[in-house]
């Protein structure tokens, strides 16, 4: 499996098709699961990296607390040890604010999808969305705060898989708590003039600890910004409405820098 190096780091991530590069960045402490529903729709014209942050999956644990920056900066050690100069950037919760730190700082980003994230991370409270990797009931209960009640109730089958995955792929206790520093300590509401890649805000109308008006702000506040409610759907916007998550990237991707 494929690695990168941000000093004494290892950073695991994966790769599948060919074309224009898409890297995802996750959000806190979830692993590569999350990406499920979108990378195997896009595999083909498009290559899709997943990358591991650090403390998820098999990336290097090392202790924190995390900063966005950080991340920001080991998101640009993957791409260069892919040898991919630009991607289009998928980022949700705190991956959305690497994104927009990555398309601050450099001119990497083609494109910004950014999912259920923020300018800011203050006053979030994110521990509803941690589930110990070693407690399948505890990462099911998690779900409630990830997703809307309905999708639970009638997704068991889906529920039961993610649990699963979950508890191979998800950051522990120490690790979480380093990834939710780095949402905590970031705010980028007076900078977001300087990211002019075209972007496109998805956000759940029912998230529960994202609230959804912080999408739209995000939106409107982005130079080149476009703002896609997704009706009754939770934080994991992505997962819970991967269909309409996904004809909008699809958009913005064939549109590329246009």
């Amino acid at each position: 499996m494929p690695t990168a190096t941000n000093g004494p780091v290892s950073l695991h991530y994966e790769t599948s098709g060919t074309g224009e590069t898409i890297v995802f960045v996750g959000d806190v402490g979830y692993g590569a699961w999350q990406w499920g529903w979108q990378h195997a729709a896009l595999a083909g014209p498009f290559e899709t990296l997943v990358t591991d942050l650090r403390g998820t999956g098999r990336s290097d644990s090392p202790p924190g607390p995390y900063s966005v920056d950080l991340l920001a900066a080991d998101v640009q050690a993957v791409l260069e040890a892919h040898g991919a100069r630009r991607a289009h950037v998928v980022g949700a919760g705190l991956g959305g604010m690497v994104a927009l730190e990555l398309a601050r700082i450099s001119s990497r980003p083609r494109t910004l999808t950014l999912l259920g994230t923020a300018a800011s991370g203050a006053g979030l409270t994110l521990d509803p969305l941690f589930g110990d990797p070693d407690d399948p009931d505890a990462l099911e209960a998690s779900l409630e705060a990830a997703f809307t009640r309905e999708f639970v109730e009638s997704h068991p089958d889906v529920v039961d898989r993610i649990v699963e995955w979950r508890a191979g792929e998800d950051a522990g206790r120490e690790a979480w708590e380093a990834q939710a520093a780095a949402v905590a300590a970031f705010d980028a509401s007076d900078r977001l003039y300087e990211v002019t890649t075209p972007a496109l805000v998805c956000h759940g109308t029912a998230d529960a600890v994202w609230p959804v008006e912080r999408g739209r702000a995000l939106a409107e506040d982005l130079p080149r910004g476009t703002f896609v409610a997704v009706e009754d759907v939770g934080h994991l916007v992505h997962v819970e409405g991967s269909g309409v998550v996904n004809d909008h990237l699809w958009g913005i991707l064939e549109d590329g820098e246009s």
